[in-house]
C-alpha cells in the first residue's frame, strides 16, 4: 500500500463530502427564502425547521474546510519497526481470527473508508478509540481495541 496514494484518496473524499455539502446548504438557503416557504400562520414552521437545517449544514461545510486544512498541513512520515505509532501512520492490525483491519492515523476526516490495492483502509483520528489505543504502539505490540460487541484483541502487524 502506498501511503501518499492512500492519503490522496481520502483527501479526493473529503473534498467530495465538501462539495456535495456546500451544493446542499445553498440549496437549502436558497429555498428558504423562496416564495413558496413564506408562514402561512402561527403553526406553520418550515422557515425555522430550513434555518436550522442550513445551520447545521453551514456548521458541517465549516468542520469539513478545517479537517482539509489539517490534513494539508500534515506530514507523511515513515515509520520503522520500533518507531512509535504517530500521527500520519498507516497500521495494519491482526485479530485472533488472523483477519487484517488497515488504519490510516490522521488529523482529520476520521471514520472516510477508502479502497487501496484491493484493501479497505479506514482513517481514524487520535480522538477516536482506536487512534487512542494505537498511539504509542509498535510493531508486535498487542492492542485492545473497544467496540460495542466488546474488546477485540489485535496484534500490530504492520506499520507504515
Amino acid at each position: 500500500m502506498n501511503k501518499a496514494d492512500i492519503f490522496a484518496l481520502v483527501r479526493g473524499e473529503l473534498e467530495s463530502q465538501l462539495e456535495v455539502m456546500t451544493a446542499s446548504q445553498l440549496e437549502v438557503q436558497a429555498g428558504m427564502t423562496h416564495a413558496d416557504n413564506r408562514s402561512e400562520g402561527d403553526k406553520d414552521t418550515r422557515a425555522t425547521e430550513s434555518s436550522y437545517l442550513a445551520r447545521g449544514q453551514a456548521n458541517r461545510v465549516v468542520e469539513l474546510g478545517a479537517e482539509l486544512a489539517a490534513l494539508d498541513a500534515a506530514k507523511l512520515r515513515e515509520f520503522g519497526a520500533d518507531s512509535p505509532i504517530a500521527v500520519s501512520a498507516l497500521v495494519t492490525l491482526e485479530d485472533s481470527d488472523g483477519v487484517d483491519s488497515h488504519y490510516f492515523l490522521l488529523p482529520g476526516a476520521g471514520g472516510v473508508a477508502v479502497e487501496s490495492d484491493g484493501l479497505r483502509v479506514t482513517v481514524v483520528t487520535s480522538q477516536s478509540p482506536i487512534g487512542r489505543a494505537l498511539l504509542g504502539k509498535r510493531l508486535d505490540d498487542d492492542v485492545d481495541i473497544r467496540t460495542p460487541q466488546g474488546v477485540r484483541e489485535c496484534t500490530v502487524a504492520d506499520v507504515a
